[in-house]
């Protein structure tokens, strides 16, 4: 199986890239520059923001299933790209799917629901609070509808909170190395009592990878956990886990009034995909 991963040169997309090669695909690995990208992998430079003339699967090799992950800016949710990047995304999938693409799974987010208690499905309503999960939210609609007309299997991969190499990513837990590095003993928390589906980024790729890897379970997709963990408990783990030496200071900072107190999400599909692939 062929697969082209857009956006394998960033935080999740070199640990997705390594996951399908260890499972035997063909990768093509795509993004503006490669260079921790698994030597393995064909590698392609392209800005997906400015195509080649002519028939673009063909010339990304012809992939059976085309993983895009590639996105700007994914943490910081209210950067004015999120928005202004929605068309040239739709125009990359379209086109992808124009040329003979069979197969399409996106990156999806927790945030395209927005303020949500309880556990998240693939029927929950979506409220996008952010400009991030609007400009997912529009994304999904709109390739929901391509998708279906065009006979084009749609996967849509749905990820919550996100850890595991850490100084990659833009996280709390890459916050704490930081301080932890610059010898600072106490680090500004707020309660820690909200609930979230936390997931390590190795966990994640093999979700991902054994996911795009098969296609008789599609649509929206919970790649996540289904468990939802104390934040001060997953902080005060981590800290232990890497040995730091310093403390939460609670309370330094309000939880945030759109924070839900619990949001998680419901593992049902994912779980009969990873127990199908056994």
């Amino acid at each position: 199986m062929k697969i082209l991963v857009t956006g394998a040169n960033g935080y999740i997309g070199r640990h997705v890239v390594k996951a399908l090669l260890d499972k035997g695909a063909e990768v093509i690995a795509c993004d503006i520059v490669c260079n921790d990208v698994d030597v393995r992998a064909e590698r392609r430079t392209l800005n997906l923001f400015d195509l080649p003339e002519g028939n673009i699967w063909e010339q990304l090799g012809s992939p059976d299933v085309c993983l895009h992950m590639a996105w700007r800016n994914g943490f910081v949710h209210n950067a004015p790209t999120q928005m202004g990047d929605v068309s040239a995304h739709y125009k990359f999938m379209t086109a992808m799917i124009d040329g003979g693409l069979k197969q399409l799974a996106v990156m999806g987010t927790m945030h395209e629901v927005g303020y949500w208690e309880g556990a998240i499905d693939e029927n929950t309503p979506c409220n996008p609070i952010s400009m991030y999960g609007i400009a997912k939210d529009a994304l999904r609609r709109a390739m929901i509808q391509y998708t279906a007309q065009k006979g084009c299997i749609l996967q849509w991969l749905r990820c919550y909170y996100i850890l595991g190499d850490d100084k990659k990513n833009n996280s709390i837990f890459c916050k704490l190395l930081n301080a932890a590095e610059e010898g600072k003993k106490t680090f500004p928390f707020t309660t820690g009592k909200n609930k979230y589906d936390f997931i390590k980024v190795d966990h994640l790729a093999d979700l991902i990878s054994t996911t795009v890897m098969q296609n008789e379970i599609n649509g929206i997709i919970n790649c996540s956990t289904g468990t939802p963990i104390s934040l001060a408990q997953q902080v005060e783990s981590f800290i232990e886990e890497h040995n730091l030496d310093i403390k939460l200071k609670y309370g330094a900072f309000p939880d945030r009034p759109y924070d839900s107190p619990c949001v998680y999400g419901d593992a049902t599909k994912i779980q009969l995909i990873m127990n199908n692939q056994k």
